[in-house]
C-alpha cells in the first residue's frame, strides 16, 4: 500500500513539474504567433457525446461517459486558458448539440460540432472520449488521427507518449496512436486528435477517471503533451 501511495503521489509531482516547466519556458521565450501557420493562440476542446448520447457506461459505477468528457474538457479549458490559450469549447453542458432528440440527432450534433471547430479555425483540436471493451483486462489511454495529416500524427504520438508515462505509473503497460477514420478529426486540415482517456470496463481505469485526482493528471498531461506539442513545431 505505502509503495502506491508513493507511486502515485510521484507521479503527480512528475506531472506537475513537466507541466510547469513547459509553461516557464512559454513565458520565458514565447513562441511566435507566425510558427504555428494558422490557428493564432486557438484551441478547440470537444467534449465527446451529450445529452441522451451519454456514450459507454462505467461498469462498477454506472458512470456516463459523456459527463467525465464534459468533466475533463472544462479542467483542461481552465489551465490552457491560464497557460494564454484562446480556448472553444464545442460542447459546454451535459446536453448534446443536436437541438430536439429526434430523428437524425446524432448527424446534427456532429455537423454543429464541426460548424464550430470551421468558425474557430484553430491551431488544433482535442476530442475528449472514454473506451470501452468487452476484456477487462484492457486498460491506459489511446489517442487517434488522421492518417492523412503529419501533424495530426505528430499531435497524437506525442499525447499518446505522455499518456503512456501516466499509466505506467500505475501499472498499465502502454499503448500506440493510433490512426482512425472518424468524423471529428475531418472537420478541419488543422491537426486534430481523439484521445480515448481510459477504458471504463477496467476497474483501475475507472477509478481514476472518476476521481478528481486521476481527472487532473490526466488535464495536466494533456496540457503538457500539447505545449510539448507546440514547442516542437515552432523550432
Amino acid at each position: 500500500m505505502k509503495k502506491s501511495i508513493f507511486a502515485l503521489c510521484l507521479a503527480v509531482i512528475v506531472t506537475f513539474v513537466t507541466a510547469m516547466a513547459l509553461c516557464i519556458r512559454v513565458l520565458i521565450a514565447p513562441l511566435p504567433v507566425s510558427s504555428f501557420s494558422d490557428g493564432g493562440m486557438r484551441i478547440v476542446l470537444d467534449a465527446g457525446h451529450g445529452g441522451i448520447d451519454g456514450g459507454v457506461v462505467g461498469k462498477n459505477t454506472g458512470v456516463k461517459e459523456s459527463d467525465i468528457n464534459l468533466s475533463i474538457t472544462l479542467q483542461l479549458k481552465d489551465v490552457l486558458t491560464d497557460m494564454g490559450f484562446d480556448v472553444t469549447l464545442t460542447r459546454k453542458t451535459e446536453a448534446g448539440l443536436y437541438g430536439t432528440p429526434t430523428k437524425g440527432f446524432k448527424r446534427r450534433d456532429m455537423q454543429q460540432r464541426k460548424e464550430i471547430i470551421e468558425n474557430t479555425d484553430p491551431m488544433l483540436v482535442v476530442s475528449i472520449h472514454q473506451n470501452y471493451y468487452p476484456a477487462q483486462s484492457s486498460r491506459g489511454a489511446q489517442v487517434f488521427y488522421n492518417k492523412d495529416n503529419e501533424k495530426s500524427e505528430r499531435l497524437a504520438k506525442i499525447l499518446q507518449e505522455d499518456l503512456n508515462n501516466l499509466y505506467k505509473s500505475d501499472g498499465a503497460k502502454g499503448r500506440k496512436a493510433s490512426a482512425g477514420q472518424y468524423f471529428m478529426l475531418e472537420c478541419t486540415p488543422r491537426p486534430s486528435v481523439i484521445v480515448e482517456c481510459g477504458f471504463l470496463s477496467n476497474a483501475a481505469d475507472e477509478d481514476m477517471l472518476t476521481s478528481n485526482v486521476g481527472q487532473k493528471r490526466l488535464v495536466e498531461t494533456i496540457a503538457a503533451g500539447v505545449m510539448r506539442y507546440l514547442s516542437d513545431v515552432a523550432t
